[in-house]
């Protein structure tokens, strides 16, 4: 992540190993025969999303200036930021923005 001035300019470059949740797993899809659509076959497709998103204060703590120089954290090295990421993970419709 990129800190710049007023002007547009590089303060900073930080970066950091993170361990984020995300949602994957294994929901049940099924695929049957039917006379009532017009390919023949009717499909129940489930997929695993979040319900929301969380939001967790994040802090890099390897941060560099402008020129590649390594920033002490007495200097200034660190830089915090809210991150959002998924939360309970369930099994809905593929392709249902309503959920």
């Amino acid at each position: 992540m990129n800190e710049f001035d007023n002007g547009g300019r590089l303060i900073k470059k930080c970066e950091e190993d993170l361990a984020v949740n995300k949602c994957e797993g294994a929901c049940v899809s099924k695929v049957q025969p039917s006379v009532n659509t017009p390919s023949g076959f009717l499909k129940d497709c489930k997929c695993c999303r979040e319900t929301h998103l969380r939001s967790r204060k994040v802090t890099l703590t390897h941060c560099y200036d402008a020129d590649g120089n390594r920033i002490s954290d007495e200097k200034g090295g660190v830089l915090s930021f809210k991150l959002r990421e998924p939360a309970e993970c369930r099994c809905f419709k593929c392709g249902d923005s309503t959920r």
